[in-house]
């Protein structure tokens, strides 16, 4: 039989969704232009690969065997288009937004690989990234892995790269803008105000979280375009206090920035892909990439979500 590539790359797909609505929209396909595909595969190997009802779709014991194999056949032919390509476009790789720490992390480890050409997208929120990633419009992304909304889609891998503190930002007429730090009394008294993150799910997740978790009052407000609408937005309040990185400049001398202790409040960042993505300049980006030490989990004078430390773990 002559290799029917377009066949493997739908069966490998449809095996990861056992879904053949979401399996045609990753391809750009309709369900039975997915169909055919598989049926044309399964009549050139003489097996049926999936057991079919109006219920659910699942694998055969033949489709089982062929699966890994189907696998490497397509990543094989991937990263050799991959190498032919490789001085072509640069990596898309999304930053989350500017200001962030992954576009600093991003440019060291671009820094520390010689001839990697990366193109940052800002997107704003991993939630709104990982269809591109599905897709390969994006190589790789940054973000928090948690509470993205419905399962971690099973062809996507991911791992941490940064652990950042956050701290609490304030206008220099609020009450606790001469404080040099806060606590954990200080932040359940003052409350957390923070812009509506829009798709950014999983910063809402982990806001969401910190309530919980810690008991610190949490209330969104409306969303903020750009920086200078979030320096407006933390100005109006008197009494409540806003978070962003440790890092982040806003550009206002107006600002205050406090650090949080007792416990220190932290922000995992992670680096998501697509595993057949067999391209050689993501795997040199991916080993660029820092590796964050491990918090002791009886210290509890540092804060980060559970499901992130379980990650981390």
């Amino acid at each position: 039989m002559e290799p029917d590539l377009q066949g493997m790359r739908a069966f490998v797909l449809l095996a990861d969704e056992l879904h053949f609505g979401r399996a045609a929209a990753r391809l750009f396909l309709t369900q039975q232009a997915l169909s055919k595909r598989i049926r044309r595969l399964e009549n050139a190997l003489a097996v049926p690969l999936f057991d079919r009802t109006t219920r659910r779709v699942e694998l055969t014991p033949a489709g089982r065997r062929f699966l890994p194999l189907a696998r490497d056949a397509v990543a094989a032919y991937d990263t050799a288009v991959a190498a032919v390509r490789e001085t072509a476009a640069p990596l898309r790789v999304e930053v989350f937004a500017e200001r962030f720490t992954p576009l600093r992390v991003l440019r060291e480890a671009a820094g520390r690989t010689p001839g990697l050409r990366v193109e940052p997208t800002m997107r704003q929120g991993l939630a709104t990234a990982l269809p591109a990633v599905r897709t390969g419009e994006l190589d790789a992304a940054f973000g928090r892995v948690h509470d993205v909304g419905g399962f971690w889609p099973a062809d996507l891998d991911h791992r941490p790269v940064h652990l950042e503190p956050l701290h609490a930002f304030v206008d220099e007429a609020h009450p606790l803008a001469d404080r040099p730090v806060l606590r954990l009394p200080d932040l359940r008294t003052a409350g957390i105000a923070m812009p509506d993150p829009g798709g950014a799910e999983e910063w809402r997740g982990y806001l969401s979280r910190l309530r919980d978790e810690l008991g610190v009052p949490v209330r969104f407000t409306e969303p903020a375009i750009g920086v200078r609408d979030y320096g407006k937005q933390m100005r109006r309040e008197r009494r409540a206090v806003m978070l962003s990185e440790a890092g982040t400049d806003l550009e206002d001398p107006r600002m205050r920035r406090i650090p949080i202790i007792e416990p220190v409040v932290m922000h995992l960042w992670s680096v998501t892909w697509r595993r057949e993505n067999r391209d050689p300049r993501l795997r040199r980006l991916l080993a660029a990439l820092p590796v964050p030490s491990i918090p002791d989990p009886g210290d509890h004078r540092v804060w980060i979500p559970e499901v992130d430390r379980a990650a981390l773990a």
